[in-house]
């Protein structure tokens, strides 16, 4: 826990960015009956039936000290996807970053061996040169600002019915400009000093 907090507490600096990593999973849902407009006096009124349509998974990235968020759209949440992910970190995002600082969970997909899934071995080596990796504890994704975001996301953009992975990415799409745009980051307070007060509870007692 305190391995996040002090790199949350690291000052900016563009060439060893901190980027946040999650993941969430979306259902997609079809109408069976076309929704009836809105009209005066009467607010939109949707058929309590539906059809399933799959799922789709959905890979949050940010840097909050910047206002900077990003999210892929995938038809799975598999190693292959993760490994292509920091690809595009690394080569496309964040091309001229020494380093990249990944807070993510330990997810069984989030770990070097995924890019050795995807990529010859040299490759692989060259990616992973590029990142230093900074998992959450166990139980402790709150502490993972990319939690924050997903849930924005899913209040401002996925609480309905979305019928397929084009209309998700469409829409995800002009959530994520609008929010760049606006610059939004997140104003983190929690400090390695508050936790060792407010959470003492979780660290070992050491018996004098």
């Amino acid at each position: 826990m305190e391995a996040v907090l002090d790199v949350y507490q690291t000052p900016y600096n563009p060439d060893t960015p901190v980027i946040c990593l999650d993941e969430a999973t979306k259902q997609l849902v079809r109408e069976t009956q076309a929704p009836i407009p809105a009209e005066p006096g009467h607010p939109e009124r949707v058929d309590y039936e539906y059809e399933r349509n799959g799922t789709a998974n959905l890979f949050m990235v940010c840097e909050p000290m910047v206002g900077w968020r990003d999210v892929v759209v995938t038809q799975q949440r598999t190693a292959v996807d993760y490994a292509h992910l920091l690809k595009r970190l690394v080569d496309v995002d964040y091309a001229n970053a020494q380093k990249l600082i990944l807070v993510q969970d330990n997810l069984n997909t989030h770990s070097p061996a995924s890019l050795y899934k995807a990529f010859e071995p040299a490759e692989a080596q060259r990616i992973l040169s590029r990142l230093e990796f900074c998992h959450t504890p166990k139980h402790g994704s709150w502490l993972n600002m990319a939690e924050i975001e997903l849930s924005v996301l899913g209040r401002q953009c996925l609480d309905r019915r979305i019928p397929d992975m084009d209309t998700l990415r469409r829409e995800v799409a002009a959530w994520q400009d609008d929010r760049n745009h606006e610059e939004t980051w997140v104003d983190w307070r929690f400090t390695t000093a508050d936790a060792r007060v407010k959470l003492h509870r979780l660290y070992p007692s050491i018996n004098n």
